[in-house]
């Protein structure tokens, strides 16, 4: 109870996709949910479709889909949003709770400093209108886990409104394009948590736990499906959703059951739905609440929360007693187009690379640790970084923190590299010695395998003299203007030396013998 909550309200995102032969073909962008989680190698269902997309049929009705999410992000704070109550995930139930989260008579909320600041935060990251005064209202509803009978929340004047948030998406049959778009956000409010009923269906029986409700981040997404130039449809809402990737599954699967209903001649309720993950569809919880049901009413126990900017902050004011908008502002960190824009300026690095590395905990940093430690050009770097260490923590389910290879480590690996005393085929040798070894150098690993560049020209030259008597066949399939055969001939020659001659070496001196 009384857990700290921010609620994001995004309206409707439309899109257009048409029906053809009986399925639901989507000409659309990706939904607002599709955003990067931050989990590695996911798809939504809702990207998947993209590449199914077709034309319509003459004839067909198109049909437009509208999309508005309803985001309930806890705060990160100490305390709960109107009690002192310690915050602790996972705590035992009813651990924490206070006489004002059991909503004892007289018990009177306390609003938390630093989850209003917390709110001007994420108001100023989404680009929103601050306002300088916001009300808390009353939300009536009886539900176990609500032993006060309303919520406190923001209905009326919320604390921030007008904001958006810009993204990218992947496009294209190598997702090697990316595509800006922009999602509105019509208001966040702060708002009290409930509690969690816990059902035990064994002993038919539902326990309350007041500690606070459930994980960090859930989403309420509010779907209907309509004709382009006609009215909204009704629309449903799909509640709890807990993950990016159901988010989608659920929009997908709810737009073509309403486009399927109504072509069959149903009509779509105004309900709310759980989305089974199982089974990959929504079922009906109830009836939807009209807004009527919930006689919000002023929150007569807290007065009206006033922010200051520094032109309208008071002179003389005490700064633990206010809270200005500018100062909050200034602690906002970078944000994550800004540092992406700033890597592809930087370093050259194609859009999708810069998403790659902010989509992994650690890797950009690990990135910029690497870059300056070595003389490899940043797209090197960018290769090793994204395809070799990221793929060995992904083989192995690691994490960016658990890795075995340190940043030096994979600088010094290139800068061997890049001074060519070992090749490029080599240096994948020693990556994967340094990942089995840890403690290691490249430098001792080279050693130990005898991997160094062959710096003997008089040597490179008989076996290159060698190898070409040894195959005249592919010589002769080079003079006759085989491309292909001079790579042939590398390969032999290369083999001979174990990896350790320089391959554009190696041609020099086989197209000087072949000329001579």
């Amino acid at each position: 109870m009384a857990a700290p909550v921010l609620r994001w309200l995004c309206p409707g995102r439309r899109w257009a996709f048409a029906r053809t032969g009986g399925c639901s073909y989507h000409r659309r962008g990706v939904p607002t949910a599709s955003t990067s989680s931050g989990k590695r190698g996911q798809s939504s269902v809702a990207q998947q479709s993209l590449i199914t997309a077709q034309e319509p049929r003459k004839g067909d009705r198109e049909w437009a889909a509208v999309v508005g999410l309803e985001i309930h992000a806890q705060i990160s704070s100490n305390s709960k949003l109107f009690s002192g109550s310690q915050v602790h995930f996972a705590a035992p139930p009813n651990s924490l709770v206070s006489f004002f989260d059991a909503s004892l008579p007289g018990t009177l909320p306390v609003l938390n400093r630093r989850c209003v600041e917390a709110a001007v935060m994420t108001g100023l990251a989404l680009d929103c209108r601050i306002n300088k005064k916001s009300l808390f209202d009353r939300k009536h509803y009886f539900y176990a886990d609500l032993p006060a009978g309303y919520q406190i929340t923001q209905q009326r004047l919320p604390i921030a409104v007008d904001g958006s948030l810009a993204y990218s998406v992947c496009v294209g049959k190598k997702r090697g394009q990316a595509v800006a778009r922009t999602v509105r956000v019509r208001q966040i409010q702060l708002e009290q948590d409930s509690g969690k009923s816990l059902h035990d269906d064994l002993r038919s029986q539902t326990l309350v736990d007041l500690n606070r409700a459930e994980g960090q981040l859930r989403v309420d997404a509010n779907i209907s499906v309509h004709h382009p130039g006609e009215p909204l449809g009704v629309r449903t809402e799909v509640k709890n959703l807990n993950s990016a990737r159901f988010l989608a599954r659920a929009i997908d699967y709810e737009i073509q059951r309403q486009i399927s209903e109504l072509e069959n001649g149903g009509e779509i309720l105004n309900e709310t739905r759980s989305f089974d993950y199982k089974l990959g569809c929504t079922m009906p919880m109830r009836d939807k609440e009209g807004k009527q049901d919930y006689r919000f009413m002023p929150e007569p126990n807290l007065p009206p929360l006033l922010l200051y900017d520094s032109a309208s902050l008071p002179a003389g004011a005490d700064p633990q007693q206010v809270i200005n908008i500018d100062q909050i502002r200034e602690q906002l960190p970078e944000l994550p187009s800004v540092t992406r824009e700033k890597l592809v300026q930087r370093y050259g690095m194609l859009p999708e690379h810069s998403f790659a590395l902010l989509n992994e905990v650690g890797l950009l940093e690990f990135f910029q640790n690497v870059m300056k430690e070595t003389r490899a050009e940043p797209k090197k770097v960018t290769s090793w970084v994204l395809n070799t260490f990221l793929g060995f923590l992904k083989q192995q389910n690691l994490a960016v923190s658990e890795s075995p290879v340190t940043p030096s480590a994979l600088a010094e690996l290139l800068n061997l590299v890049e001074r060519k005393a070992i090749s490029s085929s080599a240096a994948k040798q020693v990556f994967e010695e340094l990942w089995r070894s840890e403690g290691k150098t490249p430098a001792q690993i080279v050693a130990e395998k005898q991997l160094e560049l062959m710096r003997d020209d008089e040597a490179l030259e008989q076996l290159c003299r060698a190898t070409m008597e040894a195959h005249p066949q592919v010589v002769m399939d080079l003079k006759k203007g085989n491309p292909r055969a001079i790579n042939k001939l590398i390969g032999l020659v290369r083999k001979a030396t174990l990896g350790r001659a320089d391959p554009t070496a190696i041609k020099d001196v086989l197209e000087r013998q072949l000329s001579g």
